[in-house]
């Protein structure tokens, strides 16, 4: 079906509804959507896209709009983000992507759920323990937002089958919990020229930057790889409470959804966000990466 007479479909399937604003709007109800794929044969992102083209909101993000734009939501449901880690923070990011609809997610994660990330962990809960990570994660994307395509790895990502994983991405995120996967992942983000965005957590405390292609920060932050550091982070000694990965998931998102959809203020080169939740105060810190 060619883009012109899936524009025509979709205006005859819309109705006019009013904004809390008191505007009036064009908008494209789930039904509605779910309808139009099934009988013609087409996935739902391609028709919400047709919706937005013409100017027609798919409901489920009119609350997005005044925020990311018609164009805007259409450049995230175009995207392909890769996700390392669907635990604390990962499980917050890929439900926030979703709901954002981010419209292809990979995410990668050789761990299962146990009795222990259940303080935290969005994904996980008394009756999935034992079950993989990545496959709750899918399975949660498409209760969410069945538009979003997702693919699970059920594997540990490193230099080796990473950069093949997520060929054609715009951008990855670090949810990990360890230095060695974390400088892994930057090498693979310049390898594919796309952005990183690195988020880490311990106690009430989460650190944030934006890492470019090409323009390395991990070293400047924990030093030159393999110094003998511990792999591990803060997080042994502090833990990890429930609010902290939820605060740091939203701020990575919304990093990726400033970068995705074409926003300004993404989170400058050579700064790292600190965010300390129990006095309340963050504050941005100069990496010197001279």
């Amino acid at each position: 079906m060619d883009q012109k007479a899936l524009h025509q479909l979709v205006s005859v399937a819309a109705s006019v509804k009013m904004n809390p604003a008191g505007d009036q709007y064009s908008s494209l109800s789930l039904p509605a959507s779910k309808e139009m794929a099934k009988k013609h044969g087409i996935s739902r992102r391609m028709v919400e896209i047709a919706a937005l083209e013409a100017e027609i909101i798919p409901e489920r993000y009119q609350r997005s709009i005044g925020t990311v734009g018609i164009e805007g939501q259409i450049r995230l449901l175009k995207s392909t983000v890769g996700v390392v880690g669907a635990g604390g923070l990962g499980g917050f990011v890929l439900e926030l992507l979703a709901r954002m609809g981010v419209g292809r997610l990979i995410v990668v994660d050789d761990d299962v759920f146990n009795e222990s990330n259940l303080n935290r962990q969005l994904i996980a809960h008394e009756k999935n323990l034992e079950y993989p990570k990545a496959d709750a994660a899918a399975k949660r994307i498409f209760e969410i937002n069945g538009a979003v395509a997702v693919k699970a790895f059920n594997r540990r990502g490193d230099v080796s089958n990473l950069p093949e994983i997520f060929e054609g991405c715009d951008l990855l995120l670090d949810c990990l919990d360890n230095l060695s996967s974390r400088y892994d992942l930057e090498k693979v983000s310049s390898k594919l020229g796309v952005y990183m965005i690195h988020g880490a957590i311990a106690g009430f405390l989460g650190q944030l930057a934006v890492i470019r292609p090409d323009q390395p920060v991990l070293k400047y932050i924990y030093g030159p790889e393999g110094e003998g550091k511990f792999d591990k982070g803060a997080e042994v000694q502090l833990g990890n409470p429930a609010t902290t990965p939820a605060m740091l998931a939203s701020w990575q998102t919304n990093e990726a959804v400033k970068i995705l959809a074409g926003l300004e203020g993404v989170l400058p080169k050579d700064k790292l966000l600190i965010i300390d939740m129990q006095s309340g105060e963050s504050f941005l810190l100069e990496v010197n990466t001279s």
